[in-house]
């Protein structure tokens, strides 16, 4: 919350209202599901056919897709730029986000009443259409709150998927990558980087060599500028910069998550919050 309280007034309004339509989105998808018994039969087929540590790095995934809406109003994009598309084909696709909407619901109601999913699979559609149709869920009653319950519910829902991807991920075997290792910076975040002249006198912390005046050198967001191959060579082994450890977006899914979450830390640091695992 104290990340979101630096958006202006208006921002804070898109991103409300995006945050919603995403959110009932989902709900008619997974209103959807729960009406046709061969729908939620493939999904539920589908979902027993996922290890432990799969499941953990669809709901990282979708974790990541809620995120990544809020990291473009961080940024302070206008109403003018829309938001990264959700779930498009070269991010989910549809029968993963039936899965992980379905899985969500289930750990849901495991929490609400343990016995419930003790009976045999073929009654939990039933048993889920009734828990919807008394709780509503928390999605249904988005459209009529107030802007600061949707995002304090929107905050308690990136809370809950974090803390699954965490206890999953623990038993099912850790982050795409391998444990303890930095990924490399995405393809994308390199190829975006621009090149700037060297003004001359400064040093590629890299090489430890002079990086002569009119140089074309590569410049990270963090401002700091290194030789072009030298760069190139450190970001295909790990995603920070050499000088202040910045991170760069990479491919690994929990490394994306737990870097927009340093990022809006340390924006709500600056506004008197706390660390990630604080506003989580």
């Amino acid at each position: 919350m104290a990340a979101l309280s630096t958006l202006p007034p208006s921002l804070l309004s898109h991103l409300t209202h995006s945050i919603s339509a995403v959110f009932h989105r989902h709900l008619r998808r997974l209103s959807a599901l729960l009406s046709s018994p061969t729908l939620f039969s493939l999904t539920l087929r589908h979902l027993h056919s996922l290890s432990l540590h799969h499941k953990s790095i669809l709901i990282a995934r979708h974790l990541l897709s809620s995120l990544t809406v809020l990291e473009h109003f961080m940024q302070n994009n206008g109403p003018e730029t829309p938001p990264p598309p959700l779930y498009s084909a070269s991010c989910m696709r549809l029968r993963d986000l039936d899965a992980v909407l379905l899985l969500l619901l289930l750990c849901e109601l495991h929490q609400h009443d343990r016995e419930l999913l003790d009976s045999p699979p073929s009654s939990w559609r039933v048993i889920l259409c009734d828990y919807v149709s008394k709780s509503m869920l928390r999605l249904s009653s988005f459209g009529g709150c107030s802007s600061g319950e949707v995002l304090i519910q929107y905050i308690e829902s990136v809370g809950r998927s974090w803390n699954l991807v965490n206890v999953m991920g623990l038993v099912g075997g850790g982050g795409e990558g391998k444990e303890g290792r930095e990924p490399a910076a995405s393809a994308a975040a390199v190829v975006a980087l621009p090149s700037v002249e060297a003004s001359g006198g400064g040093e590629c912390v890299i090489c430890k060599e002079e990086m002569k005046k009119g140089r074309e050198v590569c410049e990270l967001p963090c401002r700091h500028m290194f030789h072009w191959m030298c760069i190139l060579r450190w970001l295909k082994k790990r995603n920070t910069c050499p000088c202040c450890r910045h991170r760069l977006p990479t491919d690994d899914v929990r490394h994306e998550i737990e870097r927009l979450l340093e990022d809006f830390a340390k924006i709500g640091g600056g506004a008197g919050g706390g660390s990630n695992r604080e506003w989580l």
